[in-house]
Parts: structure tokens; C-alpha cells; sequence
């Protein structure tokens, strides 16, 4: 089995995007503890289907993923990719596009400590300039968007990133084309592990938010972690459904 497993905030509020310290650093350990292989995306990806491997994503590069994420991944010698709001770098996730309803204000990282996360090996990925829905914005800005991101990560820290991720999963053709033409991956929200033959411009991940409670990530590759999967997947799409109605209303 491989995945794309991805965290948002490390923080013990609780809210629908963190994972508590002890919750993170229990994943890691056993994560670290050779049960799987953790890879890059690049790599995971050229694995065959049956092999067991995972590769660690970070959204909205959150200063604890500097403060705690990055030295359990860099102590453990685990790869990961961080995905960076490129107009919101330093200062918090208060977006331009309006606060997440119960998520708390966060302070983000800034280019300095981006930089140096780079130089340490945590590849930095693209998630917009400014965390709009990019399934919601006209043609204009989706490039400005998609594109801008890529430019802006390459002046602060020397390198094109490789990989994108959709805020809150919105992707729509026009904007799989335009990610799928400057990246060489683009991360959805989709619940599921990765199949044989995946558009690169729109990888599922699996949400780390979902398996917190001990022996869930644990169970990995287990029936009982497949039925897990299979039910918070189909949960999301429902409120995902009946968001689109009550906005179609």
C-alpha cells in the first residue's frame, strides 16, 4: 500500500486541522520504526503498487512544523514536503480570503526559517499565494495563483518547487492543467490511498486528523484500516455534497 499521509498544524487545540505534540510524535516513532518505508514523492510515486511506503506532507507551513515537526523528521531522517502559502509567508493563517471557521489564528514560517528548512533537506512545495479555493476563482487568478506561487517560492529560496497542493481540495480541469503544466505533482484532499494509474496533477492524500487515536495509523494495511479509510472518505464527500447544495441554494 502507498499513501500520502498529511498533517497541518502541530498544536493542542483541537481543531479540524492539528494533530496534538504526543498524537505527532507517537506517528513518528512508529512511523520511523521501519513498519513502512517514508519517502519522497518523487520516490513514492516509481514504487510498484504493493509496496509499503508513505510519503509526509505538511500544509500551510505552520512555525511549529519548524518548532516541532521538522526536528522529530530531520532527527529520524524521514523526508517531507511542506506546502507554502507564498503571499502569507510570516505572518498567519488569518487568509485573505477569510478565516477557517473553527480553526485558531497561527503564526506561519517565514522565508528565513523556510531557507533553512530547505537547507536541511525538507522540500518546500507550493500551496497558492493566498489559500483561495482555487475551484471558486475566476481564470485570471488561477493562474496568478498557481503560477505566481512557483515564482515567488523560486526568488526567496533558489529553487522551483516540484510538488503543489489544492487548498481545501479545490481543483477543477483548469486549474489540474495549469499545476499539471509548473509542477511535477499536484496534492488533492481526496481520502484514499494511491492506485496503479494516478494524474499526477491530482494525488489523493490521507489525512493524519482522521487517525490520531492510538493503534489507528498503527493498523495500517489492516482490514480494520481500510474500513476506517473507506468511511472517513465517504464522510467527507458527503459534507462536501451538502456544502455545494447550500451554496447552489
Amino acid at each position: 500500500m502507498r499513501a500520502i499521509l498529511t498533517y497541518h498544524s502541530i498544536d493542542e487545540s483541537g481543531s479540524p486541522i492539528s494533530v496534538s505534540e504526543r498524537v505527532f510524535r507517537r506517528h513518528i516513532e512508529w512511523l520511523a520504526g521501519g513498519n513502512v518505508s517514508v519517502v519522497t514523492l518523487d520516490a513514492l510515486l516509481e514504487l510498484p503498487a504493493d509496496a509499503d511506503a508513505v510519503a509526509l506532507t505538511f500544509d500551510d507551513a505552520f512555525a511549529n512544523f519548524g518548532a516541532v515537526a521538522a526536528p522529530l523528521l530531520i532527527d529520524h531522517d524521514l523526508p517531507a514536503t511542506v506546502f507554502v502559502v507564498s503571499d502569507a509567508a510570516g505572518t498567519t493563517n488569518r487568509w485573505k480570503a477569510g478565516a477557517d471557521r473553527g480553526v485558531p489564528e497561527l503564526p506561519l514560517l517565514g522565508w528565513e526559517a523556510l531557507r533553512g528548512l530547505a537547507q536541511r533537506g525538507v522540500a518546500i512545495g507550493a500551496h497558492t499565494r493566498t489559500h483561495a479555493n482555487l475551484a471558486r476563482v475566476p481564470l485570471t487568478q488561477l493562474e496568478d495563483e498557481i503560477v505566481g506561487a512557483d515564482e515567488r517560492l523560486r526568488a526567496e529560496i533558489g529553487v522551483s518547487p516540484t510538488a503543489f497542493a489544492y487548498p481545501y481540495g479545490g481543483v477543477n480541469d483548469q486549474a489540474a492543467e495549469l499545476v499539471g503544466r509548473y509542477y511535477s505533482w499536484g496534492c488533492t484532499t481526496a481520502m484514499r490511498m494511491l492506485s496503479t494509474h494516478e494524474r499526477p496533477a491530482t494525488l489523493p492524500r490521507i489525512d493524519m486528523f482522521y487517525f490520531r487515536e492510538l493503534g489507528q495509523l498503527e493498523s495500517w494495511g489492516t482490514h480494520r484500516f481500510r474500513l476506517r479509510l473507506g468511511l472517513r472518505a465517504g464522510a467527507r464527500l458527503v459534507r462536501r455534497r451538502l456544502r455545494s447544495m447550500m451554496g447552489a441554494a
